[in-house]
């Protein structure tokens, strides 16, 4: 495997192998016994190769003449045929890999004839509701592709109109997430993280730890929430509450109990109370038990770090009252409820960071939470969470890593009279791959209010935006191809 590996990327690196390569398959796969083992190898081999790059020029053609000349269906060698036809044609329509073969990829190969399965590899897809969906692909199929058929799956907009994205975790093992563009290859990206991972950890995990692929929401328009789906809302109700339980989203202690036993109602149903008997009853246990998982997975841990025993068997017994009172409601009727409640709040669906800001600052010296919204980017009070200032991106001018801080430089009217502008430096203290995450998700909001502020107006002769002929500038450059770089981070500012 690892020598299948190793001849594939140097073909990847140096491009004028690469006809040579299927120049030696197409010999070794020549004029051998049909039931010769390595016959079999040699075509596992090539249907690996043909789904990261191909020949050139007349190499193609001729490539082509030798897998129809040997397609058929009735016996193994025909079958790989088959298939390195299929993904000739895929490869030809997505173009080259970038990353040498994935173990997953080549294991998938040996372990089956991929002519069986018109997706040969699959992957599960977690959702923020502890539930997953097994999801199918091949060698060429883009991350647009992918949620293409997660999508039909699993009964979710497509990403332009859910703002849903897909994320992987981090080889390293610490708490940060890599959201995927739409033109990069799911291949790629397993391979990569293959690749990170035993850098980072040589022999440790190796064939033991996978990539986790989560789905859930990004971005967050509130033009799109009246097309949501059911399952739309299902897994933005226990995105939201993560939120709640781990201090992003602002409860105080009666409002948490209330959306802790709508949650408990959302995945457990009614609770039932048992029959007061003895106190060794088994039910009585077992209610408690539930209650207390309920606490963990529901409720603030702010608010329940610093109890006692008997302080948490109370909270249990109140989190039991309220989840009574929803007896017979259904699940559906909870969500609902749950996302009315929590759309009270101004910045519902931001996503919150954690940051400092820096000498010299018109901003106190002390942690504060960063809101990326549709509206722009707000500044809040860490303990209590009340809006200090908001940013729209109309005012931004720059914003991005600066040295190791986050940085933006915003516009305000000077004088308004003379329409004159006066420039303001915010720097914020920030970990470096939160500094890439918050440039990215600015942008992403940023092209999304230009492109619907260009297709507004498309014929108008001046140009529509705020910045004047800036509105005609590319869009900001959010391309994550390098995934999963882990030293990678905005050099500088980014600019418009």
């Amino acid at each position: 495997m690892s020598l299948a590996q190793n001849a594939l990327q140097v073909c990847l690196t140096h491009p004028e192998l690469q006809n040579e390569i299927y120049c030696q398959l197409i010999k070794q796969t020549s004029h051998r016994q049909p039931q010769n083992y390595s016959l079999i190898q040699c075509w596992q081999l090539l249907s690996v190769c043909v789904a990261l790059f191909l020949p050139q020029h007349s190499f193609l053609w001729y490539l082509r003449v030798y897998l129809q000349r040997h397609a058929d269906s009735r016996t193994e060698v025909g079958k790989y045929a088959i298939y390195c036809q299929r993904s000739v044609a895929r490869t030809l329509q997505n173009g080259d890999r970038e990353a040498k073969p994935s173990r997953m990829e080549i294991m998938s190969i040996l372990l089956r004839n991929p002519y069986h399965h018109s997706l040969p590899f699959s992957i599960p897809v977690h959702f923020m509701n502890y539930t997953y969906q097994v999801v199918g692909f091949d060698g060429s199929t883009t991350v647009d592709e992918f949620l293409n058929t997660l999508n039909q799956e699993a009964g979710i907009r497509k990403p332009a109109l859910s703002g849903f994205a897909l994320f992987t975790d981090d080889p390293s093992g610490k708490d940060l997430e890599h959201c995927l563009q739409g033109n990069v290859k799911i291949c790629d990206v397993i391979s990569k993280w293959e690749q990170a991972l035993k850098e980072l950890h040589p022999g440790k995990y190796e064939g033991t730890r996978i990539v986790r692929l989560t789905y859930k929401s990004r971005l967050c328009f509130r033009a799109q929430a009246k097309g949501e789906t059911e399952r739309e809302r299902l897994l933005l109700v226990y995105q939201v509450n993560d939120d709640v339980v781990h201090g992003r989203f602002p409860v105080n202690k009666e409002l948490a109990l209330e959306v802790a036993a709508l949650m408990a109602q959302v995945e457990h149903g009614d609770l039932d109370r048992p029959v007061p008997s003895s106190p060794g009853n088994s039910s009585q246990t077992k209610m408690q038990q539930l209650l207390l998982q309920v606490l963990d997975r529901f409720y603030p841990k702010r608010y329940k770090q610093d109890c006692t025993p008997e302080q948490l068997r109370r909270l249990a017994d109140r989190v039991a009252t309220k989840w009574m009172v929803l007896r017979g409601c259904s699940a559906a009727e909870c969500v609902r409820i749950y996302l009315t409640v929590a759309r009270k709040w101004s910045l519902f669906g931001a996503k919150l960071f954690t940051a400092k800001p820096v000498a010299p600052s018109p901003l106190e010296e002390t942690p504060m939470w960063l809101a990326v919204s549709e509206d722009g980017l707000s500044v809040l009070e860490y303990s209590t969470m009340h809006l200090v200032r908001t940013y729209n991106y109309q005012s931004m001018i720059t914003f991005g890593g600066c040295r190791d801080d986050f940085m933006i430089v915003v516009s305000h009217p000077k004088d308004r009279s003379s329409g004159k502008r006066t420039l303001e430096k915010l720097v914020f203290a920030m970990s470096k791959p939160k500094i890439l995450e918050i440039t990215l998700l600015i942008a992403s909001y940023i092209n999304y209010w230009t492109s619907n502020l260009l297709s507004s107006c498309p014929h108008s002769p001046t140009p529509c935006s705020p910045h004047g002929t800036k509105a005609e500038k590319k869009l900001w450059d959010i391309d994550s191809r390098h995934f999963p770089s882990m030293t990678r981070t905005t050099k500088g500012p980014t600019l418009l």
